[in-house]
């Protein structure tokens, strides 16, 4: 009789909860691209939703051949043989299995399907409607066993899609697609979001034990993404509420806070023994407040190890799960738990818990998000991840949401990624050490390095040029440079940005096959061309020789006597340095002269102005205040 009320009226809850998601929001099923690529009939996009298992390749793509078994179909039992591994018939392709909905678990037909070679699966819809998200089976002991196992991706496409590939190969013909996730989730920026939807409860099954093992393996990933301020984290906890009518039963008063406002499943499902959900919807918003308190104090990575650790220390099969051992946890990672407690409030009161009413409020999908209606669920910027509550998988997902080039160094582990850049520099620009290949969790990209404060330009697949000062320190700039016989030529000037050859060579200056070439000055009749001169090219420039003893000279190209020359040059510069003395000497001695007289003639004409008067005084007057 009890678990007869019992299942009453958690029917009854989560049809209200069902109502109250239609009313505020939706249900949002991810999809990734599907493309087509032969035959030509087919060629296009079509829409696919991810299932919520398995690994989808987030950042990645898969290109395969479709291939169909009209033995088994709908893939509900193991294949005796391999019919999706890959042959010649296919090309060598990876083979994307095409199976048929109904008769078994949507999960089950992807393992089988793994099982027997396949890649990926898709699932054709066997009725006309919108996409649906594949989920795993709920609390079924025998079917984790193969859940957990599943590696590969899968999708739900259309009726009428699946119709017209199975009309393509019914004719014989090849069909080939590409699976696309590298915009499955959003990746703006060199920061990702992302949300944790859980449960403190450790006796729901299947289910609970995925999250705890999940959150053991994960916890040092998140925190490495966290302290190195990669990631923003934020937990969340489902919560639903009592109807008004139902406030007073007993179900309420079990599983329900704040007089039926917030409310959580007992975990045994029985009233009568074991916890309610009362205590877990407490611990829940005790997780909550540990998590803010932890941020306040700079260190919001500390709600992983509080999660861990009281998942281990206060179970509830060992009778700890409760205030008591939880407070014991908080307190052996340095954090008060009247801090915890105050943030908490009063769960008895009958109000509002803010925090509480904003986790039912994030519950509602906004934008791009749907609602959060399974549990567990991680959303990344904003999407829904779907797939396998796996370490490896979640952390792919993660690292497909940042911009490409901004990737941690945990997404660029050999574990996570493929490094493209380590195998002929990923196709880019390359020089010495420099090289313009950038490794990115979806891929390599070509782009103009900045080394040492020296930024490259160029397309980075086939060129890239380093420009500003200090730039010939770095790889020559990029530029032509070769030694000969100890002599050096560069084609690169720290003056100028660039490479330009230098004078006795011709070419781009670029450090590639033209570089720069030698100029044969004698060939080319540009130097040492007199009638006297006898012209031999070498490295970089070129050595002319005048017959007759005459000598040579660069600057004009010409031959003239050495005799001849010495004499005229010698009596020139002795001419002009004799005639430069004269002058200054000359010039010296007429200033002299003419400064004497002056003073000589203003000393006289003082001494006379004292016994004759004379016509004009002011020359007097001046004469004896410079006296003065």
């Amino acid at each position: 009789m009890q678990g007869q009320i019992m299942a009453r009226f958690q029917i009854l809850a989560l049809m209200f909860a069902m109502a109250v998601s239609s009313a505020w929001g939706d249900f949002h099923v991810e999809e990734n691209s599907l493309r087509v690529t032969s035959p030509d009939s087919l060629q296009g996009k079509y829409e696919s939703a991810i299932g919520n298992f398995g690994v989808p390749q987030y950042g990645g793509t898969l290109a395969g051949t479709v291939v169909y078994s009209k033995d088994q179909p709908k893939a509900c039992e193991a294949f005796q043989d391999k019919p999706f591994k890959p042959s010649e018939s296919s090309g060598r392709l990876p083979v994307i299995a095409l199976v048929d909905r109904g008769d078994c678990y949507f999960a089950m037909k992807v393992y089988n399907a793994q099982q027997a070679g396949a890649a990926a699966v898709l699932v054709a819809d066997d009725r006309k409607e919108s996409l649906l998200t594949m989920d795993s089976p709920e609390d079924d002991a025998s079917a984790a066993k193969y859940v957990e196992n599943i590696t590969i991706p899968s999708a739900l496409i259309t009726k009428d899609f699946a119709d017209k590939v199975k009309d393509a190969l019914e004719q014989k013909e090849l069909v080939n697609m590409n699976l696309d996730w590298r915009e499955s989730l959003p990746h703006p920026d060199e920061r990702v979001e992302y949300e944790f939807w859980t449960n403190s409860n450790d006796e729901c099954g299947p289910r609970c034990n995925v999250q705890i093992d999940f959150v053991k393996s994960f916890k040092g990933v998140a925190q490495i993404l966290e302290q190195g301020h990669y990631t923003l984290f934020t937990p969340h906890y489902i919560t639903w509420y009592c109807p008004r009518a139902f406030i007073e039963s007993k179900q309420c008063k079990a599983q329900c806070i704040n007089n039926g406002r917030y409310c959580a499943p007992d975990p045994e499902q029985n009233f009568d023994i074991g916890y309610d959900g009362k205590q877990v919807v407490t611990e829940n918003l005790r997780q909550l407040c540990v998590f803010r308190v932890a941020t306040m104090k700079k260190r919001p990575w500390v709600w992983w190890d509080y999660v861990t650790d009281f998942q281990i220390r206060c179970p509830m099969k060992e009778k700890k799960y409760g205030p008591t051992c939880a407070e014991q946890v908080i307190t052996s990672l340095s954090l008060d738990p009247s801090d915890v407690r105050d943030c908490m409030g009063d769960l008895e009161a009958d109000k509002e818990n803010p925090i509480l009413q904003g986790e039912q409020e994030a519950q509602v999908g906004k934008g791009d998000r749907g609602d959060v209606t399974i549990l567990p669920t991680i959303v990344i910027n904003q999407r829904q991840y779907r797939g396998k509550l796996d370490k490896a998988a979640v952390t792919k997902a993660i690292c497909s949401g940042f911009k490409e080039t901004t990737d941690p160094p945990v997404c660029l582990s050999e574990a996570v990624e493929t490094n493209e850049c380590l195998t002929n520099n990923g196709g880019c620009w390359a020089k010495g050490n420099v090289t313009a290949c950038k490794d990115t969790f979806r891929g390599r990209v070509c782009e103009c390095p900045l080394v040492e404060g020296v930024q490259f330009h160029g397309d980075g697949y086939s060129l890239c040029q380093a420009n500003g000062p200090g730039h010939c320190k770095i790889e020559n700039g990029g530029c032509w440079e070769e030694t000969q016989g100890g002599q050096r030529y560069s084609a690169c000037q720290d003056s100028s940005d660039g490479c330009k050859c230098p004078e006795g060579f011709t070419g781009d200056g670029l450090d590639d096959d033209s570089g720069c070439a030698d100029i044969d000055e004698c060939t080319e009749k540009t130097r040492c061309q007199c009638p006297e001169c006898q012209c031999k090219n070498t490295w970089g420039s070129y050595d002319c020789q005048c017959s007759s003893g005459l000598l040579y000279i660069h600057e004009h190209d010409i031959c003239i006597s050495k005799k001849l020359g010495g004499s005229k040059v010698g009596w020139a510069v002795s001419f002009i340095v004799l005639l430069s003395m004269v002058v200054l000497l000359v010039g010296g001695y007429v200033i002299y002269k003419y400064r004497l007289r002056s003073y000589m003639d203003s000393e006289i004409r003082a001494i006379m102005a004292q016994y004759m008067p004379l016509d004009s005084q002011n020359e007097v007057q001046s004469h004896l205040q410079e006296d003065a």
